[in-house]
């Protein structure tokens, strides 16, 4: 998260996983990954968002805290989600290999109520379930990132 110094407002920076990744294809989802041994979540947070999206890692930064890990069924895995501001942008570049491209979307955006809205899913070509689903632009923000994203919003006096 950084300010936006045109709006003053604040912006996530979210990412679309590359057509190349074995999970969650062209899915938008936080920078992350797997924790290195020896490693802290939020070291892993900082290493990861360097690896995927170049955030500098001499930036000032400052981690805010951790929201409730968050179970994924379908992966296998289990999400620490670290929240983490730097008082300015920084150039941010796509990892080659894992993310197609970043998106900076502005907090102000996703408290908009008319964001919200809810989207028939299909897995393996059958229908699923219709879930909870944040668009912003041309992306489609829903899964275990949407969750996230909805209990980060709610901390800030969202009510969705």
């Amino acid at each position: 998260m950084y300010p936006d110094a045109t709006t003053a407002a604040a912006n996530l920076v979210l990412t679309v996983r590359s057509d190349t990744v074995q999970r969650h294809r062209g899915q938008v989802s936080l920078p992350g990954g797997v924790v290195e041994p020896g490693e802290t979540f939020e070291q892993a947070a900082l290493r990861e968002a360097h690896e995927e999206i170049s955030l500098p890692l001499e930036a000032e930064i400052r981690l805010l805290g951790a929201l409730t890990p968050l179970d994924i069924p379908i992966s296998g895995f289990r999400l620490h989600p670290i929240v983490a501001a730097t008082p300015e942008r920084h150039p941010l570049v796509p990892s080659d290999g894992e993310v197609a491209r970043i998106l900076e979307v502005r907090i102000e955006d996703l408290l908009d109520p008319a964001r919200l809205v809810e989207v028939a899913r299909d897995r393996d070509g059958l229908p699923a379930s219709v879930v909870p689903t944040f668009q912003v632009g041309d992306a489609e923000i829903w899964g275990a990132t949407a969750m996230v994203l909805a209990e980060f919003l709610t901390l800030l006096g969202w009510v969705g």
